[in-house]
């Protein structure tokens, strides 16, 4: 590898035991603790708030627009934290010149599915109800939060709410059958995911439900009717064929949609922008799309 940046941090990667396997209590104290290393700039006005119900932290950036990036964290449905994700939330809305919202949507296996997508809808509809528009609103998630973000947009399609202008889904996870190809595919590339893992959150969210319903697997949904998207992965992720798949049932079903796989990059580059320059450029670039829409 001849970026010695990206070696260093694809070692790093390799090097950290995390295991989303492992039983959810310890795992959530330790991506804490690991999300709390990365730095948070000291122009964002972070205040802890609620959306319909749901704690959320509110991340306003300077020379907003007034637009808002309603955020959905990644964590498999398990981990995560509004606060753990307030960094990299504020930058996908500095980029587009927009504030942040990021959820703290309820968690499995205390509560599983659909817990989470109740949440975005709720919180959605409460951002609405408070005043701002959905012409100014884009929704935004990495992982697992990409999925939901997915999730919430068919559940308000099919409600028959008025859509956000625009959607970024990082690295999505939204097919929860575990089935694609590149899952085994990318096995010895990818340094952060594993099948195991996504066995075990895809457990913890559904139990025995049915794994290949739209709202936990919308990869294999009708994409139609929904706003633009823009899809972001690297070429190195076991979760590569989930964004391939995500961009052709959205372009199948007439929705504009803009797929972006970035070589040699690892699941959610996005959140090491302040190391990582190919992680800044592509946040710049969904800036500049959610920008497009809704800002």
């Amino acid at each position: 590898m001849s970026d010695p940046i990206l070696a260093e941090l694809i070692a790093t990667l390799r090097a950290n035991d995390l295991d989303l396997s492992d039983d959810p209590g310890p795992l959530r104290v330790a991506y804490e603790e690991m999300f709390a290393s990365f730095p948070v700039a000291e122009d964002l006005a972070i205040e802890d708030t609620e959306l319909g119900g749901v704690p959320s932290v509110s991340v306003k950036t300077p020379g907003s627009t007034g637009g808002v990036v309603l955020y959905f964290h990644g964590g498999g449905y398990v981990i995560g934290s509004a606060k753990g994700y307030r960094s990299l939330a504020g930058e996908v809305a500095r980029a587009a010149g927009m504030d942040a919202q990021v959820i703290d949507y309820r968690l499995a296996p205390e509560h599983p599915f659909p817990a989470a997508v109740d949440d975005a809808v709720a919180a959605y509809r409460a951002l609405v109800a408070s005043g701002t528009a959905p012409e100014k609103i884009a929704f935004a998630g990495d992982s697992a939060g990409g999925g939901l973000v997915l999730a919430a947009l068919l559940k308000l399609r099919d409600d028959g709410d008025k859509l956000p202008a625009a959607a970024l889904l990082i690295s999505p996870w939204a097919d929860l059958t575990c089935t694609a190809p590149s899952i085994a595919a990318k096995a010895e590339e990818d340094p952060s995911l594993t099948i195991q893992g996504l066995e075990a959150c895809a457990a913890h969210y559904l139990g025995d439900g049915d794994r290949a319903q739209p709202l936990a697997s919308p990869a294999r949904a009708d994409l139609s009717g929904l706003p633009p998207l823009l899809v972001q992965v690297g070429s190195i992720e076991i979760l590569l064929d989930d964004a391939l798949a995500v961009a052709a049932r959205a372009g199948a079903g007439g929705t504009m949609v803009r797929l972006e796989v970035h070589p040699g990059l690892p699941h959610v580059f996005h959140a090491f922008a302040f190391m990582l320059p190919q992680a800044r450029a592509a946040l710049d670039e969904a800036g500049t799309f959610l920008a497009r829409y809704a800002a």
